[in-house]
């Protein structure tokens, strides 16, 4: 059992983070007359798979869906299938993302030879 600021400090986040995210509903520490909340090993899990489904770009709908089926289903079956369809569909929306990002950089590179090549004929080549 760990305090706020002692989970904060384990995992490089902000205690304000942290109750952030227990405000959402995606933690439910356990309480303690002295301490105020104490989180267990199982927040600890859940606050480790919602930093990740964040720094993967999931939202926090997605993940407390994602954080509802592992509780529901011991099995995680259902969990299994529902991520991995998550997973897909991030995968193609960054697949999709990454062909516009190599066009733009392919048209600024075409932007940029023509502006070296007009000032190439002018023969004030900025360095």
């Amino acid at each position: 059992m760990m305090t706020v600021n002692e989970l904060a400090a384990e995992l490089g986040i902000t205690a304000r983070a942290i109750r952030f995210y227990e405000a959402k509903g995606l933690l439910s520490p356990a309480r303690d007359g002295h301490n105020g909340r104490v989180f267990g090993r199982r927040d600890r899990g859940r606050l480790l798979l919602v930093l990740r489904g964040k720094a993967l770009g999931f939202s926090l709908d997605e993940i407390r869906g994602y954080l509802d089926l592992y509780d529901a289903d011991p099995t995680q079956r259902t969990q299994l299938h529902d991520l991995l369809g998550k997973v897909r569909a991030r995968i193609a929306a960054l697949e999709g993302q990454r062909q516009a990002l190599e066009q733009t950089l392919a048209e600024l590179r075409d932007i940029e030879r023509q502006a070296l090549a007009a000032f190439a004929e002018t023969e004030d080549t900025p360095a």
